[in-house]
C-alpha cells in the first residue's frame, strides 16, 4: 500500500501523518510530497525519516492513495494526474467539493456512496464536517426544514501564519505580518475567507451548500455567519435547527449518543458542555447545550465543537482512506 501525503510539511499535512501513524494505517511505502523548495528535506513518520519528493516523482511512483492538503490550485492541477495513473486521491481543498461528478464524503454519514470509479474524493470543509455529523442522524428522524449556523472558528483554520499572528499579538509584538485585516487577539472577526458579490464569505457559502450534497437532500434551507475568534485550535458552532416533525429532547440526546464519532456533553447543572480546549487532539465531534428554541415550535438549539485539524481535516481524510481499503475500492 503506497500512500502519498501531498502537502506533508503544512499544518494539516503534519496532522495527517500523525493520524495515519496513530490509526496504524496499512502503509508499506510512504511518499511525502511538498513544494519544490521542500524537496529533499525530511519528515518523520513512525520514528523514521522520509525524504520529501516532487509532485512529478510522486506521480511516477503510482501510489495507491494520495491524500492532498496543498490548496485548491495544486489539487486542480495535480489530482487528475494522479488519478490518470490509477491513484485514488482524497482532497482536502475546496477544489472538487461541489463538482457534480465528485463525491463529498464524511464516512460516518455517507461513505456508502463511494465506488471503485471514484478516483478523486473530496474532503468537506472543516466546519461542514462537524455540522453534518449532527445534522445527518437528526435529518433521518425528524426531517430538516431550516438550519441557522453561527461559527466561532479558530486561527488554525487559516494556517500557521495566523497562529503566529495570534501568538505575537498575545506577546505584544505587532511587527509580524498580518494574515487578517485586523488584530485577532482580544477580537472577533466576522470574516472567514473572502467576501463574494452577495456579501457572504466563501466559508459561509461552503456551510450553506456542502451539507445538502453530503446528506443527499436539498429540501431544507441553511444560512450561516462565520466568525474568526482568538482561539488557537478547535471550531465551535451555534446551530438552530427547525424540523418538519416534532421531536423529543431525550430522544435527540439518545440518537446523537448512538451516532459513531459523536459525543454528547450536555450536563449544564455540572457545567459540562463542549469547548475547543476540550476537543484539542481528539477525533470526536462534541455536542451539548441541547435545548428547545422557545420562540417557535419544532426547533432545536445546540452547540457543536470539534478539532478542526483532526476530524475537520486530517482524520476525516484518513477515515475515507480506511473505508476504501476495507471495502476493496482501491
Amino acid at each position: 500500500m503506497k500512500v502519498a501525503v501531498v502537502g506533508s510539511t503544512g499544518m494539516v499535512g503534519q496532522v495527517m501523518l500523525k493520524v495515519l501513524e496513530e490509526r496504524n494505517f496499512p502503509i508499506t511505502e510512504l511518499i511525502p510530497v511538498a513544494s519544490e523548495k521542500s524537496v529533499g528535506n525530511k519528515v518523520k513518520y513512525k520514528q523514521e525519516e522520509f525524504t520529501i519528493v516532487s509532485m512529478k516523482d510522486a506521480i511516477a511512483a503510482k501510489p495507491d492513495i494520495a491524500i492532498f492538503s496543498a490548496g485548491g490550485a495544486t489539487s486542480l492541477e495535480f489530482a487528475p494526474l494522479f488519478a490518470e495513473v490509477g491513484t485514488t486521491v482524497i482532497d482536502n481543498s475546496s477544489a472538487w467539493r461541489m463538482d457534480p461528478d465528485k463525491k463529498l464524503v464524511v464516512p460516518e454519514i455517507n461513505a456508502n456512496v463511494l465506488t471503485k470509479k471514484d478516483k478523486i474524493i473530496a474532503n468537506p470543509n472543516c466546519s461542514t464536517i462537524q455540522l453534518v455529523m449532527v445534522l445527518g442522524p437528526l435529518n433521518k428522524k425528524y426531517d430538516l426544514k431550516r438550519v441557522i449556523i453561527s461559527t466561532y472558528q479558530s486561527v488554525t483554520g487559516t494556517g500557521k501564519a495566523a497562529v503566529d499572528q495570534l501568538n505575537s499579538e498575545i506577546s505584544g509584538d505587532h511587527s509580524i505580518a498580518k494574515v487578517y485585516p485586523y488584530q485577532i487577539f482580544k477580537n472577533a472577526l466576522p470574516h472567514c475567507d473572502v467576501f463574494g458579490d452577495d456579501d457572504y464569505t466563501k466559508e459561509e457559502i461552503k456551510l450553506m451548500k456542502e451539507p445538502k450534497k453530503i446528506l443527499g437532500d436539498d429540501t431544507f434551507n441553511l444560512t450561516a455567519t462565520a466568525v474568526r475568534v482568538p482561539v488557537q485550535g478547535g471550531h465551535s458552532e451555534s446551530v438552530n435547527i427547525e424540523f418538519e416533525n416534532e421531536f423529543d429532547l431525550e430522544e435527540v440526546r439518545r440518537i446523537l449518543s448512538e451516532t459513531p464519532g459523536v459525543v454528547v456533553m450536555d450536563d449544564v447543572k455540572n457545567n459540562q458542555y463542549p469547548m475547543p480546549l476540550y476537543s484539542e487532539g481528539k477525533d470526536e465531534v462534541f455536542v451539548g447545550r441541547i435545548r428547545r428554541d422557545l420562540s417557535q415550535p419544532k426547533t432545536l438549539n445546540l452547540w457543536i465543537v470539534a478539532d478542526n485539524l483532526r476530524k475537520g481535516a486530517a482524520t476525516n481524510a484518513v477515515q475515507i482512506a480506511e473505508y476504501i481499503v476495507e471495502n476493496n475500492l482501491v
